[in-house]
């Protein structure tokens, strides 16, 4: 029992450790992009927008020419943890503001359908009644054939309105109609078969 205990620590203290090491690699802050603090947050500004991440505990965040530096102020667990998260948010936003993210989204059905009305998606899905969805602030939308295409800076909110497209009509097993991301996989069931009479 102990060895297995000394091992999951070590598991643990390693992986945070790992972390750690790739972490303490200076990013770098491409050309055209802007990093301002203000208020406990780094403001990102580039070609596709802007996003703004909150520094977190136990976190230094040095903004030095055109490398940002991240490191802990402390050495425990959590403090690892968040120079992990905080590394990610930073490379995220970097990201966000220069490529931008997106999710593309199919409709299979018969009668399925989706267009734009001004910030509104407005998707016709079997039901009787049309399912229209505002756009967020800092979200488009676009509408082309079956394809829904998602894109902002923020990758949560990108995946977040893309997830909530799905749940309107989610693909069903049988024949995979509903709304699916591209290149997902459904895995289908076989249909019943009718009972045969002797």
């Amino acid at each position: 029992m102990k060895r297995e205990e000394t091992k999951s620590e070590e598991n643990t203290y390693f992986k945070f450790g790992n972390m750690s090491r790739l972490a303490k690699k200076p990013i770098q802050i491409p050309e055209g992009v802007t990093v301002e603090r203000k208020d406990g947050f780094l403001n990102f500004k580039g070609p596709k927008g802007e996003k703004s991440v909150g520094e977190m505990q136990h976190v230094d965040v040095d903004i030095v020419d055109k490398n940002i530096n991240v490191k802990t102020s402390k050495e425990f667990k959590q403090a690892r943890a968040n120079l992990g998260t905080m590394t990610s948010h930073i490379k995220n936003a970097i990201s966000g503001v220069t490529l931008g993210f997106s999710k593309i989204l199919e409709l299979e059905g018969v009668g399925y359908r989706a267009a734009i009305e001004g910030k509104t998606l407005v998707m016709s899905l079997g039901f009787s009644h049309p399912i229209r969805l505002e756009s967020p602030k800092g979200i488009t939308i676009i509408v082309e054939k079956n394809q829904i295409t998602v894109s902002g800076v923020d990758k949560q909110a990108v995946g977040q309105i893309a997830a909530e497209i799905r749940s309107f009509r989610k693909p069903e097993p049988y024949k995979g109609k509903g709304i699916h991301y591209k290149g997902e996989v459904i895995r289908r069931k076989s249909g019943k078969k009718a009972a045969t009479t002797t």
